[in-house]
């Protein structure tokens, strides 16, 4: 006679699913994704190149070469070194305070930091007219010391900064947060003093996030289009950013050239995919590297 081992009452019998069913919905999650994919990402990206092209190398070049696209390129080249450095300092600073230190007001800093994802980028760049332009708080001041803040570089400047400021603080916070402040506190009681402590085992911790989240800020900055729009006044040639002159050219009803000059930002897009991919398995590499030798 076979025995028969009668399950527990109040614990219910296990179900498996049988492998077919599971190789069914896999492959059927699976062909949703590409298509989804397919839809919105592929067909689009592939169309801007289609007509970019349209019309042979020699009007793609002449699109992206003509003096308000070269003035366009340079502005938001302009505008993306100012950004991203400034973020940078602020991500570092706002992210160390924040996960190796306690103080009141401390969730309340991560609110502010996190106001950005919430804003709409439009509202943000009124924002900065109601401040410096000149029926704003500070236009009589500003329009007094002959300063121009509205309509100008240094709003697109200011409009980036705040809307891509959030990317590097919050790609470091959790980082840091996670690694603990055990090996601060035993260099610090081996003699070591703040700046020692953070080049020698802060940043080395956190060297790929803090390149990830520099990875996305700088394509942010490049990309933005809503807050820079309200507050560049779309002066050709010397307020127009590269999204601002690809809308110039569209409204113009210059198709080739609009897509030739996205072009440019589509590369853009696909070569931060690249290093953000690389990024992201040396950080994974790094991590299975930390955890065998502390196996």
């Amino acid at each position: 006679m076979k025995s028969s081992v009668a399950p527990s009452e109040g614990i219910p019998l296990q179900k498996t699913i049988p492998i077919k069913q599971t190789k069914r919905f896999r492959w059927l999650l699976i062909s949703l994704v590409f298509l989804f994919l397919s839809l919105f990402l592929l067909i689009p990206l592939v169309a801007i190149f289609v007509e970019a092209f349209s019309q042979g190398l020699d009007v793609y070049f002449e699109a992206i070469t003509e003096p308000y696209a070269a003035s366009a390129i340079q502005l938001t080249l302009l505008v993306a070194a100012i950004a991203v450095p400034l973020n940078l300092l602020f991500g570092v600073v706002a992210s160390w305070c924040l996960a190796k230190f306690d103080f009141p007001g401390k969730n309340f800093i991560i609110t502010l930091i996190d106001l950005p994802f919430a804003i709409s980028p439009v509202i943000s760049g009124l924002i900065f007219v109601l401040l410096f332009g000149t029926q704003g708080l500070l236009g009589d001041w500003l329009i007094a010391h002959n300063l121009r803040i509205v309509f100008a570089v240094p709003g697109i400047v200011l409009a980036t900064v705040f809307v891509t400021f959030p990317f590097v603080a919050r790609e470091l916070i959790p980082l840091m947060q996670s690694q603990g402040i055990q090996e601060e506190e035993a260099a610090t009681s081996l003699g070591a003093n703040g700046w020692q402590v953070f080049f020698r085992i802060t940043l080395p911790n956190i060297k790929w996030g803090l390149l990830y989240g520099v990875i996305l800020c700088n394509a942010r900055a490049m990309g933005e289009f809503g807050a820079v729009s309200v507050v560049s006044g779309h002066i050709r040639g010397e307020t127009n950013t590269i999204p601002l002159h690809v809308e110039t050219l569209y409204n113009e009803y210059n198709f080739t050239a609009a897509f030739a000059v996205a072009s440019l930002l589509t590369l853009l897009a696909l070569i931060t995919l690249i290093v953000k991919g690389f990024v992201e398995w040396k950080t994974k590499q790094s991590e299975n590297e930390s955890q065998s030798e502390i196996g």
